[in-house]
């Protein structure tokens, strides 16, 4: 497949630049695998398609202040920023490491070129205002200022580390979950470390030669034991985002879900066979991006670039303040 198989017309005004208040008042796109039926309902009717004894896997990791590693671009000497407090636009309050290294009008590079950074500014404490840039659009979508940052986070969020949240799970309220576990629905966490180079685009042309980021993954006993109790029980097991359907489809492709962690690049686009999803919650993604792959290659191409239509059409909210479908 070529990547341009992938894209589709999406207007500037449908990227959500602010999330829904309250968190699972956002649209939700509920796509029927088995009878191809799609309804238009919100993220709060999510408990109406769960049956009892199905399992959700959500992904547990929290965003940090992101700690980037790079180089001035000049010299060549390594520098470490902590991304503390987004002010404007691509504006950031930083502390960098060695500060000396960070006077005003001095650029640095991250992440293989894809990433840098101007140093704008320096406040009284030190720490340096620097504005980030990218050439390959590295979340360039959200431009507004994020007043609440917790809403930037799951509020199962727990494991530090991640430079980009999850955003399926953006939708979940406590209350929401309450609900669901009272249901009988089970909730099993895993972790997956979302890095920047989930934001690189696919350059070439045809899919099969794109190399994926690498990304640090835990898969806990408790969790591995729900997911095989589930399936034995002939029940569902649901990924909440890419990032968990990632997590567990590379412990499944190295044999039985177990306990585990380690790096995972695994890259899903149709063809690949699914050995643990039955069902998928997930955000609207960019065009031609491996997102996108990856739930046409669970939900088929066809019918997900249909489903792509219809949201445009229906003006559905989009990346990661936006809408979300359930796949099931």
């Amino acid at each position: 497949m070529k990547t341009s198989d992938f894209y589709y017309d999406l207007p500037q005004e449908y990227i959500a630049q602010t999330p829904i208040e309250p968190r699972d008042h956002s649209r939700m796109m509920v796509l029927h695998r088995d009878s191809d039926d799609i309804e238009h309902k919100h993220f709060y009717d999510i408990i109406d398609y769960l049956d009892e004894g199905d399992t959700l896997i959500v992904n547990d990791s929290r965003v940090i202040p992101a700690r980037i590693y790079g180089y001035k671009e000049d010299t060549g000497a390594k520098i470490e920023f902590l991304l503390l407090k987004q002010l404007d636009g691509l504006r950031w309050e930083t502390l960098v490491k060695p500060g000396k290294k960070a006077k005003i009008g001095t650029r640095f590079i991250f992440g293989d070129g894809l990433l840098t950074a101007e140093v704008v500014d320096i406040v009284d404490d030190g720490n340096r205002i620097v504005e980030l840039h990218s050439e390959e659009n590295i979340s360039p979508y959200i431009t507004e200022k994020l007043e609440d940052q917790e809403r930037y986070q799951t509020v199962y969020s727990h494991e530090l580390g991640s430079a980009a949240a999850p955003t399926a799970g953006l939708h979940f309220t406590n209350e929401l979950l309450d609900r669901i576990r009272a249901k009988g629905v089970n909730i099993g966490y895993v972790t997956l470390h979302v890095g920047l180079g989930t934001f690189r685009p696919v350059k070439v042309d045809d899919v099969t030669k794109h190399k994926m980021h690498s990304e640090h993954y835990e898969v806990p006993a408790e969790t591995a034991e729900l997911i095989k109790a589930t399936k034995a029980a002939g029940k569902r097991v649901i990924a909440v985002g890419t990032t968990s359907c990632r997590t567990l489809e590379s412990v499944a492709a190295t044999g039985e879900i177990r306990a585990c962690d380690g790096f995972t690049d695994i890259f899903i686009y149709p063809g690949f066979e699914f050995k643990v999803l039955d069902g998928l919650i997930t955000n609207f993604h960019l065009p031609e991006s491996t997102l996108i792959m990856l739930v046409s290659a669970f939900y088929g191409y066809d019918k997900t670039m249909k489903a792509y239509e219809i949201a445009v059409k229906e003006k559905y909210r989009f990346f990661s303040f936006g809408d979300c479908m359930a796949i099931l």
